[in-house]
């Protein structure tokens, strides 16, 4: 199996489908990059280079104890970049990879970035604060910790219908979708679990943001129960220089799986990446 082994020893996996301009994509929490496979059979199919990771700790890549930082994500992510030599790259980042995406520029620039793909995503910052009365009160992500300790697989298993917005009258997610979440979950470290949450909830991006200077898509479900637009693709939309935002009306969080939303998404994905 492919694999890129990181500065600090990580075997970070990864697959990598067809032929062309590369398309990286950024799996969510607590996914893994199997959740990208429709998009990258879109994106093979339509000419490009389609790559995904298992981010450290999730899926097949190793299941380290610590890491569990968005500089650590970021750096990994350039160590994937620079072992594989990507060039004119878009990054193609959903919920908390937005975060890894955005510290990646934040780090490291844009010189092998070409354009990005913001979907769900967390910056610029999650948590409920002062100057952030949109965002998710601390309560919650304690809850959440709590959750995954307690007994990960029957939470995994609550925690999808939320997710595809599968409590919500005329979804179209599928118990498939719900399926598939658990298992993606279930391979990622009860730590990784437990450390992620306290990362994406707290991290700033603001400062990352403002190093954007490439064409940038964000994309995002009014109705997502994860990560709120008010507080996350709204103001990114606003922060990033030219930014494209296009609104899902009645979106999930998990857009880019859900019948009907992941065929738009992947029509917007690839009018994006013709341009």
């Amino acid at each position: 199996m492919p694999f890129v082994t990181t500065r600090d020893g990580v075997e970070i996996f990864y697959k990598d489908w067809g032929r062309g301009r590369p398309v990286v994509f950024i799996h969510g929490w607590p996914l893994s990059g199997d959740a990208w496979q429709d998009q990258l059979k879109a994106v093979a199919d339509a000419g490009f280079r389609g790559i995904a990771h298992d981010r450290r700790g999730h899926g097949r890549s190793t299941p380290v104890f610590d890491g569990y930082d968005f500089d650590t994500f970021a750096d990994d992510l350039n160590d994937l970049l620079t072992s594989l030599d990507l060039r004119d790259v878009t990054l193609v980042a959903h919920s908390m990879g937005g975060g890894e995406l955005a510290r990646y520029i934040g780090r490291h620039g844009t010189g092998r970035v070409r354009s990005a793909v913001l979907l769900s995503a967390i910056p610029p910052l999650m948590l409920q604060g002062p100057d952030n009365p949109e965002g998710v009160p601390q309560k919650v992500f304690d809850e959440i910790k709590a959750g995954i300790v307690a007994e990960r697989s029957q939470f995994w298993k609550d925690t999808s219908e939320g997710f595809f917005g599968a409590n919500r009258e005329g979804s179209r997610a599928t118990q498939g979708n719900r399926d598939a979440f658990w298992l993606m979950a279930m391979d990622e470290t009860i730590e990784g679990g437990v450390a992620c949450v306290d990362a994406f909830a707290a991290t700033d991006f603001h400062a990352d943001l403002a190093e954007f200077d490439i064409p940038t898509l964000v994309v995002h479900g009014d109705d997502d129960q994860v990560v709120p637009f008010a507080a996350t693709g709204a103001k990114t939309a606003e922060l990033v220089k030219d930014a494209e935002l296009k609104v899902y009306e009645g979106g999930s969080h998990g857009i880019a799986l859900v019948p009907g939303d992941k065929e738009r998404f992947n029509k917007d994905l690839l009018e994006f990446l013709a341009k």
